[in-house]
């Protein structure tokens, strides 16, 4: 049977007593090449390896960006908002925007937004908008916006519609933004933005 504690008692270990990480939220500007994770068994770059000189304590990124993606990610050892965040029914916006093989059509758009099939089941309804095209490339560049979080999500929607994902960045998570970064930088989240974090 597990002891149990309220907040105003004290633990020790062998007469040491145990010290409460205080809670570190971090805006990190993900560099394409780098995994999201705490380490790596094939020895790549992690993001935690930006943290390791500077953050005693242990934190791990709330949900991914794949390795070939840069973008906006957060990092924290809060653990119950790393939750809320990640959980779909909150519906939390996140924006991305994509380069893509050929010229995106109205029709495409209008599947993306309406939602597509992956894996078997269909994405929620989406904002897309086409901001450019290269003709003589044919490659176009995309803004998409979703709440759900699924594995390659943005990739396979794109495939859904005859496109092929050459380049992917994650601009914004909610009001979150990479304004006054690039790639590898990184700061603090201000305790109002915490708290509106919380209450979205």
């Amino acid at each position: 049977m597990g002891s149990k504690f309220t907040k105003h008692d004290q633990i020790e270990v062998d007469g040491i007593p145990l010290q409460k990480d205080p809670k570190i939220y971090i805006l990190f500007y993900k560099p394409r090449g780098v995994i999201s994770s705490v380490h790596d068994e094939k020895n790549r770059k992690v993001v935690t390896d930006y943290f390791t000189d500077i953050i005693e304590a242990r934190i791990y990124p709330v949900g991914r960006l794949d390795y070939d993606t840069s973008g906006l990610l957060l990092l924290t050892n809060d653990g119950d908002l790393t939750n809320h965040l990640l959980h779909p029914r909150n519906h939390i916006d996140k924006i991305y925007v994509a380069k893509v093989t050929g010229i995106i059509q109205s029709p495409a758009l209008e599947q993306l937004r309406h939602g597509v099939k992956v894996n078997g089941r269909k994405t929620a309804a989406a904002k897309a908008e086409l901001l450019s095209v290269d003709q003589r490339k044919k490659t176009s560049i995309v803004k998409l916006t979703i709440h759900e979080g699924m594995n390659h999500q943005v990739k396979q929607m794109f495939q859904q519609v005859g496109a092929q994902v050459l380049k992917l960045k994650r601009e914004q998570i909610g009001f979150l933004n990479l304004q006054g970064l690039t790639s590898g930088d990184w700061r603090f989240l201000k305790k109002e933005e915490v708290k509106a974090l919380k209450k979205l």
